[in-house]
């Protein structure tokens, strides 16, 4: 599909009328504090696509004490997709600022006709936005479901997601269109930000697995990853997005872990989806006590029925969180992949391999065989910077 061509002239001008914009509206006012009067706490998962991130956005959204949107950022990139990612780095940026201090105004750029809460891209996963105060599908402390919550919430007024977001403590947003640390350095030296970033990764063969499956769905995002001014892109025999990804996540965790400025102390964690399968209490608990928030018996229970479900799941609720295997999950691309792609994918993906822990296989029969680990162990504090009287940091 080709959408009209806009000139590269127009984009940045539209991009930096809307940065200009985004300013004023949140110059408008200061951050805002939960009752209790301690800072709000704000958390970031940045990962990219097909990576399990809906399935760590829900880890949050249950909590009782998190407000959590999914991608809100996608607002952005619809309304602006002869744009590139680095080109729209400055205006997610500043949305997702807006977004943590719950000035939902900041759309007004980008839904200049919103009137509902499901005028949010994915509103329906969010358990704040299905409970009090902006609406009474679900009690605060319950677990939410999308389908319920549909029919009963989608028409409450779009400005009860705003008066819901200052009630929470914590305001957790899922990203997967930032593709280097740098353009977030900003949001973390923010004073009117309490920043945590949460990079989720995940094995390169199992993210090649996943967008084939979902290839259509995100034909749009893959044009402006690779910068085709509007085309959309759903065939990539070339794998040019996974390279990409694969560069992003490099770019990220070196920025990170290797000479990271002082302000990332005890700020990133990065964290491993087939840790999170293998052992989903153990991870989720120090995944919590990052971001300073409780597991409570409620999610415990919720957690692993949602981790110990039966086989991988259906295609069609590929975008959903639904009760899976969570370790066949991670291991499915071990069957269903030929080797010749997956050969490929560790050519292009050598680094990320390497530096996130994923030993490559070198014949079809090592694919085949699941005795054969393919995640390297990690130390207690191998992708994360701890402060000093950090508890969670110690084997």
């Amino acid at each position: 599909m080709r959408l009209p061509r806009i000139s590269g002239t127009v984009v940045t001008a539209l991009l930096l009328a809307q940065t200009c914009l985004l300013l004023f509206l949140v110059s408008r006012q200061g951050p805002w504090y939960p009752a209790g009067g301690k800072q709000r706490v704000h958390v970031l998962v940045l990962s990219s696509w097909r990576s399990g991130s809906s399935f760590v956005g829900q880890l949050f959204s249950q909590h009782p004490d998190v407000f959590y949107l999914m991608e809100p950022a996608w607002h952005v990139w619809a309304a602006l997709s002869q744009g590139s990612a680095p080109a729209l780095h400055m205006a997610v940026r500043d949305l997702v600022r807006s977004v943590f201090l719950c000035d939902m105004d900041v759309f007004d750029a980008y839904l200049p006709w919103r009137r509902n809460l499901s005028d949010l891209f994915q509103w329906a996963v969010s358990r704040a936005l299905c409970s009090p105060p902006a609406c009474n599908a679900f009690s605060r402390g319950a677990i939410s479901l999308p389908i319920p919550c549909k029919p009963l919430c989608a028409r409450r007024p779009f400005g009860l997601a705003q008066e819901a977001c200052r009630s929470y403590s914590h305001v957790v947003l899922k990203e997967v269109r930032f593709f280097n640390l740098q353009v977030l350095y900003p949001l973390l030296n923010d004073p009117a930000l309490n920043l945590r970033i949460v990079h989720l990764v995940r094995d390169p063969r199992a993210v090649l697995r996943s967008r084939e499956q979902t290839a259509k769905a995100l034909a749009r995002d893959n044009g402006i990853v690779l910068g085709t001014n509007g085309t959309w892109v759903e065939a990539d025999p070339r794998l040019r997005v996974v390279s990409e990804v694969c560069r992003s996540h490099v770019r990220i965790a070196e920025a990170a872990l290797h000479k990271p400025p002082p302000f990332l102390q005890g700020r990133y964690l990065l964290v491993r989806f087939e840790d999170l399968a293998r052992e989903p209490l153990r991870e989720i608990r120090a995944l919590y006590a990052f971001t300073g928030l409780s597991l409570t018996p409620q999610l415990e229970s919720w957690i692993h029925n949602i981790t110990h479900g039966s086989g991988p799941g259906a295609r069609r609720e590929a975008f959903k969180t639904t009760s899976r295997d969570a370790h066949n999950v991670s291991q499915a691309w071990r069957h269903s992949l030929p080797f010749s792609k997956i050969r490929r994918v560790q050519e292009l993906c050598a680094g990320a391999l390497q530096l996130l822990g994923y030993r490559p296989v070198y014949s079809e029969d090592e694919q085949r065989d699941l005795n054969l680990d393919l995640v390297v162990p990690r130390g207690p504090s191998s992708f994360r910077w701890a402060s000093p009287t950090d508890e969670h940091s110690k084997p």
